[in-house]
């Protein structure tokens, strides 16, 4: 997703603590810049600044950021060599959408979380099978009568 020009991130939406790709192809990268750092925090007040390095690509610089549950994620960029990207001085903001609770999974017991028709389906499939099997293997010997029934020795028997 191009959130603005020559900055794109791998998500559509920025969501509160999750990660999130964000890459920088501009002014910096088209004017050959070996290298670019990423100076970024959080909420109106810049909360938890961090600078890091991005990793350069053929298509631009690029890093991986993990955000906070502020309701802003704010960055500039820099080459390390007092040159700077800032949005004209402004700054590049965009807000951060809180987790969706319909997407939170609820941990529980993991007997608890099979579906009871998966065992029960399993059963009959193993059931089918050497029904099968016992079909395929003596149905012809007694179809041709070479089947033999266990005799019991009379002599034994008092």
């Amino acid at each position: 997703m191009e959130l603005t020009k020559n900055i794109f991130f791998n998500t559509d939406k920025l969501v509160a603590n999750t990660t999130v790709k964000i890459s920088y192809s501009g002014k910096l990268f088209q004017d050959g810049a070996e290298e670019v750092f990423i100076h970024y925090g959080f909420g109106n007040e810049w909360n938890n600044t961090s600078t890091i390095k991005m990793e350069k690509t053929e298509l631009g610089f690029q890093a991986e950021i993990t955000l906070d549950d502020s309701d802003s994620f704010n960055f500039c960029f820099n080459d390390g060599k007092d040159s700077w990207d800032n949005n004209d001085n402004q700054n590049f903001s965009f807000a951060i959408e809180e987790m969706p609770t319909a997407l939170i999974l609820q941990e529980e017991n993991e007997l608890d979380t099979r579906k009871p028709g998966l065992r029960k389906a399993y059963l009959w499939s193993k059931k089918i099978r050497l029904a099968i099997y016992k079909i395929i293997t003596y149905l012809p010997k007694i179809i041709s009568g070479n089947y033999k029934r266990k005799v019991v020795n009379e002599d034994n028997q008092d």
